[in-house]
């Protein structure tokens, strides 16, 4: 795996080391790491956040979604613990892209869910792959991880592809009126494991 940029990078919460690698597609995935440099923190089990793009969310402060305080919540938690990263995936929408997931947000707005508005555009309701995730961890020796994450599929995809999930570690932030029912959806349709109010 070759890294193509290297560089610092500080931010509110702390500094960053920030390194960008290619895929096959030519999509620039980015990895924001805390304490992996060389032989430090050898002995730790680092914090890893697999976090996929979301242009509305993450720059934007939508509130249909939880992805721009889930990103906060993981960088405040992986300068706390100063040892971890987060695995930054150019895999808007859900792999959608942006002009498909902006489509669903439209029928969203006529009452679909998040996961019937993706197959009515003919997309899986996730269609995500963490092979690549995988390799960047790898890339800076990581390969043992605790993982941020409250999707089981995220778990299984990085563990068929050689990381091991020692701990997984909840991530909710962001709730809240506007995307009670994405989240609902999430819960209740997609598996993932949200188990306040939506066990109703």
């Amino acid at each position: 795996m070759k890294i193509e940029a290297d560089a610092n990078l500080p931010t509110e919460f702390g500094n960053f080391r920030i390194r960008v690698m290619v895929d096959k597609k030519g999509f620039e995935h980015a990895i924001f790491s805390v304490g992996l440099d060389g032989e430090n923190n050898q002995d730790k089990i680092p914090l890893v956040r697999i976090h996929s793009e979301c242009l509305t969310g993450d720059a934007f402060t939508s509130l249909k979604c939880d992805c721009g305080p889930q990103l906060k919540l993981a960088m405040q938690k992986i300068q706390e613990d100063g040892c971890g990263a987060i695995v930054y995936m150019r895999q808007e929408g859900r792999g959608i892209g942006l002009k498909e997931k902006i489509r669903a947000y439209a029928l969203q707005d006529r009452g679909y869910d998040t996961l019937d508005a993706n197959t009515a555009l003919n997309h899986p309701p996730d269609a995500r792959e963490y092979s690549f995730s995988a390799k960047m961890l790898k890339s800076i020796g990581v390969t043992r991880i605790s993982l941020m994450t409250n999707n089981p599929l995220k778990i299984q995809g990085l563990l068929d592809n050689g990381i091991s999930v020692v701990n997984r570690i909840e991530h909710i932030e962001g709730m809240g009126k506007f995307n009670h029912n994405y989240l609902a959806t999430k819960a209740k349709r997609m598996g993932h494991i949200l188990p306040f109010v939506f066990n109703e």
